[in-house]
This record gives C-alpha cells, structure tokens and sequence, in this order.
C-alpha cells in the first residue's frame, strides 16, 4: 500500500539542524519505496512558495532563541491542501505551531497522526538559558511546557521517540503508544573511504597535528565551555580543536576561547553540508559534551566516518557511546576528565574504528525506515 504522508514541522530548509536532516533522510527513503511526502513547514515573512511541489509554506515570525524556527501565524488554513493530496496519514515533527496545526487537521480529517519527539524543550540547560530571567516565571513556564507537551503527545495515535532513553522519558509521563525510531545515518555519504586531507590543509593544520572535532548548533545547552576547557588542558601536546558550525553562542564561545588563550582552537564558521564527510574524515576523535541530545546524529555521522566520540555520560549519549568499544564516556560538565578520555582515545584510536562503524550500521537508512512505516501500519 504506497501512501500519502504528511510531514508538518517548525524548522526546514534553509535551516540545517538535526529535525531537517531527519525529514529529509526520511522523506528520500519513503519515496524511494514508492509513497509521497507532503512538507507542511512554518517560514519566515517574504518566503512564501517552494520549489518543490510537495513543500507548502506557512508565514510566520522569527523566534529569537532559535532563530532557524519560526511562529507560523496562521497554520490553520492548511486543512485545505492537505485534504487536496488525499493525505493518508500525518506525521508531525513539532509539538508546536505547525503541529498543533496538525493535530486540529487531523482531528477534523479523522486522519491518524504519529508525533515524533524531537527536542528536549523542558531540559535544563535549555531552561536556564532561554526562559525567562525571573525565578517563579520559569517555574511557571517550565511547568506549563511540560503539561503542554504531554497534552499534544496523549492526543497522537502513535508517538516516536529517537532512543531508548527518550521513550522512557515520554512513558513516565504517562504517553502510550511510544515507538523507538531513531535517527538514520547515510553509510554512502559518511564513511572511512572519504579524505579529510584538504579540509585539514584548508584550516592550516599540519599531518604530525591530532584533531578532535566538533561540528553542529553552538549554543548554550551544547557546553562547549566543556570541550574549550579541555583544550586548555591539553594546549601544547600537539592536539587541535577544531568547532564548527554557528548559532546564538557562538560569540560567546569565541570570546571563551581568546580569554582561555587557546592557540591550539580552530572555529570553522558554517558548515555546509557538502563539506561534512570531509570535516568528520580530517579528524582522529569527535567531541560531544552536550547534556541535550535525544540521539546525537552527528555523533552516529562521525562513527560512520570511522571515529570514535568522546561525549557526555547523559541522555541518549549515555546508552549510544560504549567505553572501550566505539568511543569514551565522561561525567556531563567535568572537563577535566573530558580531557584525560580525549587522550586515551587519541592515544588509541584505531581500536575504536571497528566499533564505531559497527554501531553506525545498526542506523542504516533501511533498517530505521522499515520501523517507521512499521508505526504508520499500525495505527492506520
């Protein structure tokens, strides 16, 4: 049975962030296999229309803590071309304007709807950092988050969650009907045939030079502050640190690594995502010292490419990171033993490589898209 399916989200193209790499990893796949991905996306004023046929923009406002997210203002109307598709079923990649908007429509269309869990918007780095200053305000919204969040999720046929560790989180919440899809990684594009030899060259970094990288969204709930604590460590071993990427911390971050006098810091700037089998493939070891994540792609993407990935013993990264195997485990916020795990796995990274890639395959596009359509069988 080939279906229409509806993908409504807050955040897409241009933006480049773990929810767009997810829906377009997943809308190739099942249109690959036959079926048509509708894209129901929020968009800032001045860009109303796609050139994709099956993208349907809805105008909105910026949101200033994530600025690749927009409010879409007036969602509702897209009843109206989602009905004109012949949708069979809605998938919304939001809690948020777009998926409340998605929600209503499916309600009204009698339509089943399968919600995936993105983004932890309740995790505390996320709290300190982008809600409201004044205590009771952020207990209040805080609180008032939490109780919205589960509120949209009890009203899906069917939610997804990306780990193990986030469908534990949804069930103790009381959400039913919870189904672990995690995030896919494309083996064709990130692998260890790849050569990382002219973007290190381009960053002026010599072949003696080790390289530990990070690549992704700086802001606050990332802490990074981590891994430039641990450069500071290490200044003077022959080691490089190399982040890329941009976002609402990143001057921050800059400014952290002049005060540190971090000689041995390289920031890339944007990333564009043809340079990124390159970036993974010039470095020996990923750092991730996020307490955030609810899969960490970009850590499975450096696995593919063959590297092992030193990152925070915390949420998803605590059950996809094993110690010895694939990459090093430290405690979330301690920089200091965040440096002595870069150093063990510089010191020995290729008896990590094995392990790495093996894990990046349990994440092959077809595997993670067999379990995705197995959740839309079961709730149509």
């Amino acid at each position: 049975m080939k279906l229409n399916i509806a993908f409504y989200t807050d955040t897409y193209e241009p933006a480049v962030d773990g929810v767009v790499t997810s829906i377009n990893g997943f809308r190739k796949q099942l249109e690959r296999r036959g079926h048509k991905v509708y894209i129901f996306a929020s968009t800032r004023f001045g860009r109303r229309t796609s050139r994709d046929e099956r993208v349907f923009l809805y105008p909105g406002v910026g949101f200033r803590p994530y600025p690749q997210y927009s409010v879409a203002l007036f969602p509702y109307y897209s009843i109206m071309k989602l009905n004109s598709v012949g949708t069979d079923i809605i998938h919304s990649h939001t809690p948020f304007t777009m998926g409340l908007s998605g929600l209503i429509n499916a309600k009204l269309s009698r339509l089943p709807i399968v919600g995936s869990f993105h983004t932890l918007v309740d995790n505390k780095a996320v709290v300190n950092d982008y809600y409201p200053n004044n205590k009771q305000l952020k207990k209040l919204t805080t609180r008032g988050m939490q109780t919205y969040v589960s509120f949209f999720y009890k009203r899906c046929n069917a939610t997804v969650a990306p780990s193990e560790t986030v469908a534990r989180m949804l069930v103790k919440r009381g959400i039913e009907g919870v189904s672990v899809v995690p995030n896919m990684v494309d083996r064709k594009t990130f692998n260890r045939k790849v050569s990382g030899a002219a973007f290190r060259e381009r960053l002026g970094i010599r072949d003696s030079e080790r390289v530990v990288l990070y690549v992704g969204r700086l802001s606050y709930e990332k802490k990074l502050e981590v891994m430039l604590r641990s450069a500071r460590m290490l200044r003077g071993k022959g080691i490089r640190f190399v982040i890329g990427g941009t976002g609402p911390a990143e001057a921050r971050y800059r400014a952290m690594a002049r005060r540190l006098g971090l000689n041995n810091t390289i920031f890339t700037g944007f990333v564009a995502q043809e340079d990124l089998p390159a970036a993974y493939a010039s470095c020996d070891a990923f750092c991730m010292p996020s307490t955030f994540e609810t899969q960490g792609i970009v850590a499975l993407e450096a696995m593919a490419s063959g590297k092992p990935v030193i990152g925070a013993d915390y949420l998803a990264l605590k059950d996809l990171i094993k110690n010895g195997i694939n990459g090093e485990k430290f405690r979330a916020g301690d920089y200091a033993q965040c440096s002595r795990k870069i150093e063990k796995v510089l010191n020995n990274a290729g008896a990590y490589k094995h392990g790495a890639v093996e894990t990046a395959e349990m994440f092959s596009p077809e595997k993670v898209t067999d379990k995705l359509i197995d959740v839309y069988r079961s709730v149509l």
